[in-house]
């Protein structure tokens, strides 16, 4: 079977959580890279109002074949009640970037 990337997106409150939450996916060699981006605003209803928070967004690169572990993590490990995540397939990978992604060019 061939794997295939993934690349999911969940948002945390702070750069420490993001820290956190990054170092322990790849620690557990659940994923291959989380990019931490700063400075992104998202605006949401929640409870009836319409909120909007700073937040820290990771972008997060897995192979397909460990997606259910990397849910499971981010059940047990986001700090919010309801995260975002959200994954979609990467069409276009460069061959060496896409081998070493999964795991095959270390």
């Amino acid at each position: 079977m061939v794997d295939t990337l993934l690349i999911g997106w969940t948002t945390v409150d702070s750069e420490a959580a993001a820290q956190q939450l990054a170092h322990g996916l790849v620690e557990s060699d659940l994923v291959a890279c989380v990019q931490i981006d700063a400075g992104v605003t998202s605006v949401y209803r929640w409870e009836g109002a319409v909120q909007s928070d700073a937040e820290w967004r990771l972008i997060v690169k897995f192979a397909e074949s460990k997606s259910e572990e990397v849910n499971a993590y981010l059940d047990a490990h986001h700090p919010y009640d309801v995260p975002q995540w959200v994954v979609a397939r990467a069409e276009h990978v460069a061959p060496t970037y896409l081998k070493w992604a999964l795991g095959e060019g270390e």
